[in-house]
C-alpha cells in the first residue's frame, strides 16, 4: 500500500526538479524582488503548472524554512508518495536490468539520507528502502540534501527490513551488509546480479536481525586508527563499487 508525506521543498535545484518531476506544487513562495536566471527558470515552471505564486520578504521566507538554506525558493508539495518494493523490481524488469536495492537500518540523520538518495539515483539503483522506525523521513532536508534527486528515486518504508530482506533472498536477491568486522573484502564481493546493499546507522552499524539476514557482510578497506566512516561515504563506495563491476 503507498502512503502519502506533506513536504516542503526548499532550494533552487531541489524545486526546480520537483516541478520537472511533475509533482504537484501547491503554493510556491519566491523572495520578492529576486529575478536572476534560475529563480526566472522556476517562475516559468511553476505558471506552466498554474501553481500558485506568492512573493514574499526574507524575514518571511526565513520564518517558514525548516532548513534555513531557502535560497530564495520555497515549496509546498501536495503529498510525497512512497513507493513499494514490487514498484522497485518491476522497475528493475522494465530495464531489462538486475534488481538493485538500497537498504537503509536506522539512519537517522537526514543529511545523510538525503545525500544516500541522490547518489542512489545517480549509480542506477532501482529503490531506497527505509523503515517505519527509528529512521529520517523525507523531509524538507532530506530533499535539499538530495538535490532534487527525492523527486526521481522510488523510496518505500517498511515496517520490517529483517522480513523483507528474507523475502527478497527467497527471490534470489543476493544481501549485502557493510559491517566493520566483515568478513568479505568490497573488492571480493560480486555486486553484478540481483543485490541489496544495507548501510547500517551513522553510530551502531547494521542492528542484529539485518545483519542476520545478509548473505555477504562487507567490509571496506581502512587505514589510520579510525575503523568507520559515516553512512553516505559508506553507501557512496559500494554502490560505486557495484557501478563499477556492473559496466563490465
Amino acid at each position: 500500500m503507498e502512503e502519502t508525506q506533506s513536504l516542503t521543498i526548499e532550494g533552487r535545484n531541489a524545486v526546480l526538479e520537483a516541478f520537472r518531476s511533475g509533482k504537484t506544487i501547491d503554493k510556491l513562495f519566491l523572495l520578492d524582488g529576486c529575478m536572476d536566471g534560475p529563480i526566472r527558470t522556476i517562475q516559468r515552471e511553476a505558471k506552466k503548472h498554474d501553481t500558485i505564486i506568492s512573493y514574499v520578504t526574507k524575514e518571511r521566507l526565513d520564518q517558514i524554512s525548516e532548513t534555513g538554506k531557502h535560497q530564495g525558493v520555497i515549496a509546498y508539495a501536495a503529498a510525497y508518495t512512497y513507493a513499494s518494493i514490487d514498484d522497485m523490481l518491476q522497475k528493475a524488469k522494465d530495464a531489462g536490468e538486475d534488481p538493485f536495492l538500497i537498504f537503509l537500518d536506522n539512519v537517522e540523520d537526514p543529511h545523510n539520507l538525503g545525500a544516500i538518495i541522490r547518489t542512489a539515483y545517480c549509480a542506477g539503483a532501482h529503490g531506497v528502502v527505509i523503515p517505519k522506525r527509528r529512521s529520517a523521513g523525507l523531509t524538507s532536508v532530506v530533499a535539499k540534501t538530495s538535490a532534487g534527486a527525492v523527486s526521481h528515486m522510488k523510496v518505500a518504508r517498511v515496517p520490517n527490513i529483517p522480513s523483507l530482506l528474507k523475502d527478497l533472498k527467497k527471490q534470489g536477491v543476493w544481501v549485502f551488509g557493510t559491517a566493520a568486522n566483515g568478513t568479505t573484502g568490497l573488492y571480493d564481493a560480486d555486486l553484478k546480479g540481483a543485490a541489496a546493499i544495507v548501510i547500517g546507522s551513522e553510530g551502531d552499524g547494521m542492528t542484529r536481525l539485518a545483519a542476520e539476514n545478509c548473505d555477504f557482510l562487507v567490509s571496506i578497506p581502512m587505514k589510520g586508527d579510525l575503523n568507520s566512516l559515516n553512512a553516505s561515504a559508506s553507501a557512496a563506495i559500494l554502490l560505486y563499487e557495484a557501478v563499477r563491476q556492473r559496466m563490465n
